[in-house]
């Protein structure tokens, strides 16, 4: 899609393609505390030169509308979850998902760990300044091993019934692994014991129903996954190497980001000085 900046107003306004506020880029080898979310760790994981380029040399790439949809979804399990967070009691999904014995966890850092924006779980990443960030959609506690279990809501509409497996193993949904894994890191980091099964809570919208009618009827699953840490360290330690090196890395050869880059500063290198005409004589020669 093509992005327009807009201003606080949502009128039109320059865009420069780099971000106006200093702190939000990275020095190397900067002592100032900087956060690195979750989501910008899985950019470093997907194309390095990309999550370069976005944290060290500061650049604006163009965003994605909202899923106000997805987000709203998301509202209002939080809302179901916390009625039942104050009570202390399981929630209705619980029981039969053999959870009798699992709460809401009551904390009283739960809405700022939810906080993705402004907050989130955090932790510094060893001895340096990078300060490591995750907006978590949910915790849970074993009333029995008192054990945390990290939650994620994930709406979705496929026809048919959810498989827990395929779930697990579509490629598109390694990045959902990757949350899990990141934010029982943090946890772990911060000092609480964490539950080895973590859940999606899936909700499918059905699309065989006879209509809208003021209504989306959702299925709901509970996929267990059993999170893991291993490497996650590692990974980290290159992602800070990496911020504190003055080398723009190569790029992941199938980022289509990238790729699009190199082609279109082809394309206006071909054209040169020759305008709108030389435009569609370089790209469209016939």
């Amino acid at each position: 899609m093509i992005d327009l900046k807009r201003n606080g107003k949502k009128e039109p306004v320059k865009a420069t393609g780099v971000r106006s506020r200093e702190s939000s880029s990275y020095t190397p080898n900067q002592t100032a505390d900087f956060k690195i979310s979750r989501g910008r760790f899985s950019n470093f994981l997907t194309c390095k030169r990309c999550f370069y380029l976005d944290r060290v040399m500061g650049l604006d790439p163009p965003g994605t509308p909202g899923w106000t949809l997805n987000e709203t979804t998301d509202l209002l399990l939080k809302k179901e979850f916390d009625e039942c967070r104050e009570s202390q009691t399981p929630h209705r999904l619980f029981a039969s998902n053999g959870l009798g014995h699992v709460v809401p966890f009551d904390h009283p850092e739960m809405d700022n760990w939810r906080n993705s924006l402004h907050r989130g779980l955090m932790l510094r990443h060893k001895d340096t300044s990078i300060i490591l960030t995750g907006g978590v959609d949910d915790i849970w506690q074993d009333t029995r091993t008192k054990q945390l279990i990290v939650v994620d809501y994930k709406s979705q509409a496929k026809n048919g019934l959810v498989d827990k497996q395929d779930y697990l193993d579509d490629p598109y949904h390694e990045g959902y692994k990757l949350q899990m894994n990141f934010y029982a890191y943090l946890l772990k980091g911060m000092g609480f014991d964490v539950h080895p099964t973590s859940y999606f809570l899936v909700c499918n919208a059905k699309r065989d129903d006879d209509g809208f009618h003021k209504t989306m009827n959702f299925d709901e699953y509970l996929v267990p996954y059993k999170w893991t840490t291993d490497g996650l360290e590692e990974q980290l330690d290159e992602m800070v190497a990496l911020m504190n090196q003055h080398q723009i890395p190569e790029p992941n050869e199938c980022c289509k980001n990238c790729a699009y880059s190199e082609q279109y500063a082809k394309a206006i290198h071909q054209v040169g000085g020759n305008g709108a005409q030389g435009v569609q004589r370089s790209l469209f020669p016939f």
